[in-house]
């Protein structure tokens, strides 16, 4: 699989996996969680792709200040309804993460390691996202807006062109390039991130 060579610089994820520990799937349960493998869950590199990484890096920054983040352990709850606008998106990718399913994940296995009904919507709050842990109920709300990092001003034509189906091969090249492009600001321009995710 070929990718945008940037994929490689975004800061992946460590965290621990009891699941992944007990049966052995990870030694010591430790897992990475990377930028291409938010990528291949959601089938494509978006601003809402990476802004969605960038929630749960920093949102697991500040509920585990010391040690890995638990994954298995942790909440997800949106403001909007599933349906709504990239909602979805958002949480699949943040719920992939951290290890959180809805009503269809993994029941458990006699009471332990449980991933089911950690996915809610609809929730009140203040950010777009609440990550909420299991152990302490400790919880951080997050938003994200990502329009300090403008695309091209290219993009949008090109990608009129190319959804109209009269760009060129090398325009609809040159569309994808600009789109990686804006991506990787956002997910390699550390400086911005405190002003793309805000922490409430």
């Amino acid at each position: 699989m070929k990718y945008p060579d940037f994929y490689n610089e975004v800061q992946p994820l460590r965290l621990y996996d009891a699941l992944s520990d007990f049966l052995g799937a990870a030694e010591d349960g430790e897992v990475e969680m990377t930028y291409l493998d938010c990528v291949k869950l959601a089938g494509h590199s978006c601003p809402t792709v990476a802004g969605a990484y960038l929630m749960a890096l920093k949102g697991l920054a500040v509920l585990y200040p010391q040690g890995l983040p638990e994954r298995g352990n942790l909440h997800v709850a949106m403001k909007e309804d599933e349906k709504e606008g990239v909602t979805g998106v958002i949480a699949n990718v943040i719920s992939f993460i951290v290890g959180a399913s809805g009503v269809g994940g993994f029941k458990g296995i006699q009471g332990n390691f449980s991933r089911n009904n950690l996915v809610a919507f609809n929730k009140p709050m203040q950010g777009e996202v609440t990550l909420t842990r299991l152990d302490t109920n400790q919880s951080v709300s997050l938003s994200y807006n990502p329009s300090m990092v403008p695309g091209d001003k290219n993009m949008m034509p090109l990608m009129g062109k190319c959804l109209g189906k009269t760009a060129s091969q090398e325009e609809q090249k040159l569309f994808g390039k600009l789109w990686q492009e804006r991506v990787s600001k956002i997910l390699l321009t550390k400086e911005l991130w405190d002003q793309m995710i805000t922490i409430h």
